[in-house]
């Protein structure tokens, strides 16, 4: 799948910088990027977008420094200067891309208040499909943040056409602040959507038992509203070649001679399907309520098989609301093989409604403190004009 990612704000940046170094290593040429920040600093603190692709705005409001934690500004500055991002993104190309991919952290301004507005008006003008990436705080960053994220997501889901979410506070060990753990959930989710975003490309390998091209991802994802993504690995077990012996091509099979049989990888790709949906989503939610589905396997040639993938869909087909599931495989030169779950359009997500309910409670202690301050000083001396 050949996509386009636009950085907004700190976070997505750094996320948009993770998922280009890792297209250039493994040297498939499907991904390309800018970032768009009101903060200078955060810009120039990037390592593989260049540096004609990183996008300064809203210097005339709040001169390279950021708007720090408002993202109404964040969505003002983005509003005013949206021909200069669209014009950044029409020079770097986007005559062969699948779709937009909008990366940001939800939490804070510049990519909470900017993000809605981008997808708005890049469905407005191109036909691909305009995704969203969005990171939700943990409840520990502070209510403000979490009041923007409810505030930007109520947003975002109704001007982009899907919205995937990773939820900070899911993915933080205990004892761990969420500041020195960035990093580490940076790269658990550039992995992630990393394996799903490359789906359809032709590697050096070819293609796989069943090909995934990115109208399935498309259609998966049709659906809109929020969707979340499990993943799951496991080692290849390597066997040597025994050694040849008197006996060898006179009926007698070594031990080790044979590799997995097809049932064994079959057993193997089921499993790794059942961990993927079960075990901890981008999004915790309840997964029975999703709408559709997209099962994805990816692995060296060998350890692929046709059968594991359909068992595996069938499986996920029993456990979800909807009855559209898709799925394939595609081959990389891997030690293991790495199994990846979409759940679009999902009903239930706890987090999410615990957002809301923490930025409902957010506004009106705002409100509270500011009709303290209104009358503070109604009972005070004449001010020196009017």
């Amino acid at each position: 799948m050949r996509v386009f990612f636009i950085g907004f704000g700190q976070a997505g940046g750094k996320i948009v910088d993770m998922f280009l170094a890792m297209d250039r290593k493994l040297q498939y040429g499907s991904f390309r990027g800018i970032a768009v920040n009101t903060a200078r600093t955060d810009l120039m603190g990037l390592k593989h977008i260049e540096m004609k692709d990183r996008l300064l705005i809203g210097q005339t409001v709040v001169k390279g420094h950021g708007v720090g934690t408002d993202n109404v500004t964040g969505a003002k500055i983005a509003a005013d200067e949206i021909d200069t991002i669209i014009n950044a993104i029409d020079t770097r190309g986007t005559h062969d891309i699948d779709a937009f991919v909008v990366v940001a952290g939800l939490g804070g301004g510049t990519g909470s208040g900017g993000t809605p507005v981008l997808c708005r008006h890049l469905k407005r003008i191109y036909r691909e499909p305009v995704y969203a990436l969005g990171m939700i705080p943990a409840p520990e960053e502070g209510r403000l943040y979490s009041y923007n994220a409810a505030r930007s997501l109520a947003t975002l889901v109704n001007e982009a056409d899907n919205t995937f979410i990773f939820d900070n506070s899911a993915w933080k060990n205990e004892g761990e602040s969420v500041k020195s753990a960035y990093e580490r959930l940076n790269e658990e989710l550039v992995r992630r959507f990393g394996v799903l975003f490359r789906a359809g490309e032709v590697g050096k390998l070819g293609v796989g038992e069943m090909v995934v091209d990115s109208s399935e991802i498309i259609n998966t994802l049709r659906g809109g509203g929020i969707s979340t993504i499990g993943y799951a690995i496991s080692d290849v077990i390597t066997k040597s070649k025994p050694k040849k012996s008197i006996f060898s091509g006179f009926g007698r099979k070594d031990k080790g001679e044979n590799l997995l049989t097809g049932e064994d990888k079959s057993a193997k790709i089921i499993g790794l399907i059942r961990r993927a949906m079960l075990g901890r989503l981008t999004l915790p939610c309840d997964y029975t309520t999703a709408e559709r589905a997209l099962v994805l396997v990816a692995g060296p040639p060998d350890e692929l098989d046709r059968k594991g993938v359909e068992k595996s869909k069938s499986w996920v087909e029993e456990n979800i609301a909807g009855v559209e599931v898709r799925g394939g495989d595609y081959p990389v030169d891997s030690t293991y093989i790495a199994a990846v779950v979409v759940l679009a359009t999902i009903g239930n997500a706890p987090r999410i409604t615990e957002l809301l309910e923490v930025a409902k409670e957010t506004k009106q202690d705002v409100i509270r403190s500011k009709e303290r301050q209104s009358t503070m000083f109604e009972d005070a001396i004449d001010p020196l004009f009017e």
